[in-house]
């Protein structure tokens, strides 16, 4: 079984809390307590996970970061939804809120997309097969535990991809600073799927040319476009706003 290391105190405890991983292993940097560790020790007891005490500088090592937080752990990957799932997740009454990133490469920027997707009540993240970050452990510790709770998805063609969810009756979405209209001017009552795109490149054109509106963030001063992540936090929670989610309105995935 392939396997990684999963690493920093809110990863490891929501994946523990997920179930969407396979655990072989855990281990404890020597020397590190807090309340927060020793909780997450107890839920690992519960499940039988085998524990070893090793130096802080071998658990660096293990997981190539020193953001470990004294906590580390040997897991499956992080799981990959199939697009069909996507499309089930469509079907007409659910309302899907899916979350589209194309060619975005910076792991910090899907981790923090990933966590605030979790909190505006995503369904699902689709990226593209390559020229994409992937769902690596330092994402995990980006989102703050978030991707062990959301659905993944890779798609290897996302204009196709696109096709297919229109085909669904759902609205697409593009995030360009030249949209023609703003985030405010949108309705997102509708079924949808917001596209955001890369640090440097933005949209591809042809990704673009499928969406069904280019949409942009109204800002002042000097700097030419917001960050990708923050960009796309401001675009999902204005769906957010808009549809009213509650917590028990959150469609169970």
């Amino acid at each position: 079984m392939k396997s990684e290391i999963l690493y920093g105190i809110h990863p490891v405890s929501e994946a523990l809390k997920s179930r969407s991983r396979q655990f072989t292993a855990l281990y404890v940097a020597r020397d590190k307590t807090s309340s927060r560790l020793t909780s997450l020790l107890h839920l690992a007891e519960t499940r039988k996970i085998p524990m070893e005490i090793i130096p802080a500088a071998r658990l660096t090592a293990m997981a190539g970061s020193d953001r470990h937080q004294g906590i580390g752990a040997r897991v499956s990957p992080c799981p990959i939804s199939d697009f069909s799932e996507v499309l089930e997740r469509s079907e007409p009454g659910c309302r899907p809120f899916l979350l589209l990133l194309d060619n975005l490469e910076d792991p910090q920027n899907l981790g923090a997309l990933i966590r605030t997707a979790l909190c505006a009540g995503v369904q699902a993240v689709v990226l593209p097969r390559d020229r994409s970050a992937s769902p690596t452990p330092a994402v995990s510790k980006a989102s703050a535990g978030a991707l062990e709770h959301m659905p993944v998805d890779r798609v290897t063609n996302m204009a196709r991809t696109i096709g297919l969810l229109k085909d669904r009756g759902i609205w697409v979405f593009g995030l360009d600073a030249a949209g023609d209209r703003t985030v405010y001017d949108c309705d997102f009552t509708v079924p949808l799927a917001l596209v955001v795109g890369g640090e440097d490149t933005g949209v591809r054109p042809l990704v673009k040319k499928n969406c069904d509106a280019l949409i942009a963030i109204p800002q002042t001063g000097m700097i030419g476009s917001l960050n990708a992540s923050v960009a796309g936090a401001v675009a999902m929670y204005e769906v957010f706003r808009q549809r009213g989610i509650r917590e028990d309105q959150r469609p169970d995935f």
